[in-house]
């Protein structure tokens, strides 16, 4: 048998494994964004007239089979326009993710800065709404406040809402240690299960986090609670070892990165 012959033998083997390998891996990282994006009901609704459309086929029902042949472009119509939000989410993560990331790349030092200016203000009760910027261009957003282009410092940060100044109601876009822009608005979440003892920052970071893949942090100017916001969920009243732990993971933060900024 020739090495060839031998190689061809072995795929054999191993293409079959690897064919698997790959469909699961590829299902795994849907039904990740599916859930990261609250999307879930596609999927529902999808089994459902799939499971609906084999019994009528399975039993031999012809008059629900033509009627549902009839309208199958009716149907699909339909359901684009009612799961549109959810369509246009998935589409995003779909844009904006990296399958194949196994690692880190990316390099902060300025998170430390952000960190001490949410500690102060949480301790004097006053509201904070911070945006970290990852892949998704925030350019929109951005537009609706004031351009500062400031180097990130937490006694900016401080300044900005610790008193009465027209940028304090609004977001900073942070983006490469550098603050982009204040006062800026933020969509509200589409969600209606939401705490109603969450406030507008709440509202609005949570609804940034179903449009794009920007880390938000809140400061409530109720309780002083510090929540940080991500793919659709609200992780609150964190400590700062939590809200470091979640950002080293979220943007990629390596021990040494933070530590160069104490």
């Amino acid at each position: 048998m020739s090495s060839f012959e031998s190689i061809i033998k072995l795929y054999d083997y191993i293409g079959p494994l690897l064919d698997i390998t790959i469909l699961a891996f590829i299902i795994y990282k849907v039904y990740g964004i599916l859930v990261n994006t609250h999307s879930i009901q596609i999927l529902k609704g999808i089994i459902i007239v799939v499971l609906f459309y084999s019994v009528a086929l399975y039993l031999k029902l012809d008059t629900i089979l033509w009627i549902l042949n009839l309208l199958a472009p009716g149907l699909l119509i339909g359901f684009a326009l009612v799961f549109q939000p959810e369509l246009r989410k998935l589409v995003l993560k779909l844009i904006q993710g990296d399958w194949l990331k196994f690692g880190n790349h990316t390099k902060h030092t300025y998170v430390d800065s952000v960190l001490i200016a949410a500690e102060m203000l949480s301790r004097q009760k006053r509201g904070m709404l911070a945006v970290f910027v990852r892949k998704t261009g925030l350019r929109d957003i951005v537009d609706t406040g004031t351009k500062l282009n400031a180097d990130l410092s937490s006694s900016l940060l401080v300044t900005i809402f610790g008193s009465d100044t027209p940028l304090h109601d609004g977001a900073v876009v942070i983006q490469g240690g550098k603050v982009i822009a204040a006062g800026c608005f933020l969509p509200l979440s589409e969600q209606y299960d939401i705490k109603k003892t969450f406030g507008t920052r709440h509202r609005a970071a949570l609804g940034l986090s179903e449009e794009t893949d920007a880390v938000i942090l809140v400061v409530s100017e109720e309780t002083g609670a510090i929540t940080l916001c991500y793919d659709s969920i609200l992780n609150y009243d964190l400590s700062t070892q939590e809200m470091r732990k979640i950002l080293e993971q979220q943007l990629d933060l390596s021990d040494a990165n933070i530590a160069e900024n104490i």
